[in-house]
């Protein structure tokens, strides 16, 4: 992609919760600085023509959970690039992508996470919710039981690791896998992980088990995994349980292009950035979402990964990023998220709802919180509708939303 002599670039990697919004609210500044689109162009780089509504990836109709980025960006003037980032040179200020080599001005690096694979050795595939592309092999594969053979690792699926994304997809998994295989299949899912399952969540921790209970999947507390077989798993204690079905849900790492920077790296591969979200110790380069760790309070609370904070650390880059480059410091926004919250899906038995960094507070159970995790997945999140350049804006404004109410 050429660059008009005279004319500035603003590039975001990724096309995600942070990407989306890094690009939509840079657009906004342009705008509300009075910048000719001409003077500052505003491009988002992705290999993916879609936002993928990713926290989604969990459920079973995955219908309305890919946006096509082209009808968010067209109206609000910024241009896209359907290419991988492949490389980027902070002092050329420079990427190299799959279309070719593209400069910038500043960056704003938005490329996310990946799921994180243990060392295990596996003797079949293996499946996740970490992506659309994942899920939807999975859907693919739950379908094709049907008309396979009826033994005992058809009618059994194992999740690997009982955090919050391992809790979903197994309270899922009984009634999909019932969906394939008759109402009075005798499905088997157990969910595995090397501490106390639910116990990450604080004050909903009795919530998770018991749903876990009801829904009748077998929480394995304090178990490893040794390797994965050709119909089953077996646990690091010798224990083999028949599956076909084997998914991995074992926390994820940032894009490897956080690496290029030349900074230190947090332990989920995650650049520092300052107040402003840019990036410490890189020159024009901000950074936003799961690949970036921000001071999210003044008490040692940094961010986490998850679309609760990517939102708004979009926002708040692609804002300050225009700030930087038309001179304008005293109207950067420094991020601040000291409310943290976790709404947790427990299918049919409901959803648990916490606030607190430790989750020592449980706001709501069953029904109600249910209620608040379907608003955050089914709007909350979204882009407004229609997605005009008035809408856009508003929903791009470089604040924090409030938490999620339960009525």
């Amino acid at each position: 992609m050429t660059q008009d002599s005279g004319t500035q670039r603003i590039v975001v990697i990724g096309g995600g919760f942070a990407g989306l919004w890094a690009a939509a609210a840079a657009a906004r500044a342009r705008e509300l600085f009075g910048l000719d689109a001409g003077a500052l162009e505003i491009a988002l780089v992705a290999p993916d023509p879609f936002h993928t509504i990713r926290v989604r990836c969990y459920e079973d109709d995955l219908a309305a959970i890919r946006l096509p980025l082209d009808d968010l960006l067209a109206p609000m003037g910024v241009t896209r690039l359907e290419a991988a980032v492949t490389a980027i040179d902070p002092a050329a200020r420079s990427l190299a992508t799959g279309a070719g080599p593209l400069a910038y001005d500043r960056l704003i690096l938005a490329a996310g996470s990946a799921l994180r694979m243990p060392d295990i050795p596996r003797a079949q595939p293996t499946f996740d919710v970490d992506s659309y592309a994942g899920a939807e092999r999975l859907a693919a594969h739950l379908a094709a039981l049907a008309s396979g053979p009826r033994d005992a690792a058809a009618h059994a699926a194992v999740v690997i690791g009982g955090g919050l994304a391992g809790v979903e997809i197994a309270c899922e998994l009984p009634r999909r896998l019932r969906t394939t295989l008759g109402d009075g299949a005798p499905v088997r899912v157990v969910l595995v992980d090397h501490g106390e399952i639910g116990a990450a969540m604080g004050a909903g921790a009795d919530t998770v088990r018991s749903a876990l209970a009801a829904a009748g999947v077998e929480a394995r507390d304090h178990s490893g995994v040794a390797s994965v077989e050709a119909d089953g798993v077996t646990l690091s204690d010798g224990t083999m349980i028949p599956a076909r079905t084997v998914i991995f849900t074992t926390g994820a790492l940032a894009s490897p292009l956080a690496s290029q920077m030349g900074v230190p790296l947090d332990r989920l591969g995650r650049v520092a950035v300052d107040a402003f979200l840019k990036v410490e110790g890189v020159a024009d380069i901000y950074a936003a979402g799961d690949c970036a760790v921000a001071a999210a309070d003044d008490l040692g609370h940094v961010t986490v990964m998850s679309c609760q904070h990517a939102r708004p650390m979009g926002r708040l880059a692609g804002h300050n990023a225009v700030c930087d480059l038309a001179g304008r410091p005293q109207d950067r926004v420094a991020f601040s998220a000291p409310d943290y919250v976790t709404v947790m899906d427990l299918g049919p038995e409901g959803a648990v709802y916490t606030s607190g960094w430790d989750r020592g507070t449980l706001v709501a159970s069953g029904a109600a919180a249910k209620t608040v995790k379907q608003t955050i997945n089914c709007s909350r999140i979204y882009p407004p509708v229609p997605a005009t350049k008035e809408a856009l804006f508003a929903a791009a404004a470089p604040v924090l939303q409030a938490p999620p109410a339960t009525r």
